[in-house]
């Protein structure tokens, strides 16, 4: 059986999903993301010598931020009320990549994930933004979605980790 999709309406347009007759419920949501950089600017964001600053802090709160905006920046997106937003960053000197993970909550009758999510792919590109002076040649790979709980559809955890 073929799975209909949530936004597209009966004349196959797409739309924002009624969650009025959902349940409120405890919802959790966590991402990854990582930006591959050279060993030049590894080291600038190791040795906090970026001119724009404290580049791992400012990635940090503009993930947050972003997370906050994230149905202004998403159409079909619900604005939710979001308990917690935690993003950490962390630096892999072997691999030359800044690793960021976040971890929203909501109680709602929606996810949490593109929020989640959001938080991610902003500070991945927080940090583009803060080092591409010293090299453009800066990868943001792997945003995905790591875990959700609760709702209507269950928890998933990511398997290939």
């Amino acid at each position: 059986m073929k799975k209909k999709l949530s936004h597209i309406n009966n004349k196959g347009k797409a739309e924002m999903v009624d969650v009025s007759e959902k349940e409120i419920s405890v919802r959790t949501a966590e991402a990854y993301a990582e930006v591959k950089v050279s060993k030049e600017v590894f080291n600038a964001i190791k040795n906090n010598s970026v001119k724009k600053g404290d580049v791992l802090s400012i990635a940090k709160f503009a993930g947050i931020q972003a997370a906050k905006k994230t149905s202004d920046l998403i159409p079909l997106c619900h604005n939710i009320f979001i308990s917690k937003i935690d993003i950490e960053l962390k630096l892999n000197s072997q691999k030359k990549i800044v690793e960021i993970k976040s971890f929203a909550k909501t109680t709602a009758q929606t996810g949490i994930e593109m929020e989640a999510l959001t938080a991610v792919s902003v500070a991945a590109l927080t940090v583009y933004d803060m080092c591409k002076a010293i090299n453009k040649s800066i990868i943001i790979n792997e945003i995905k979605l790591l875990s959700k709980t609760g709702g209507k559809s269950g928890d998933y955890f990511r398997k290939d980790l």
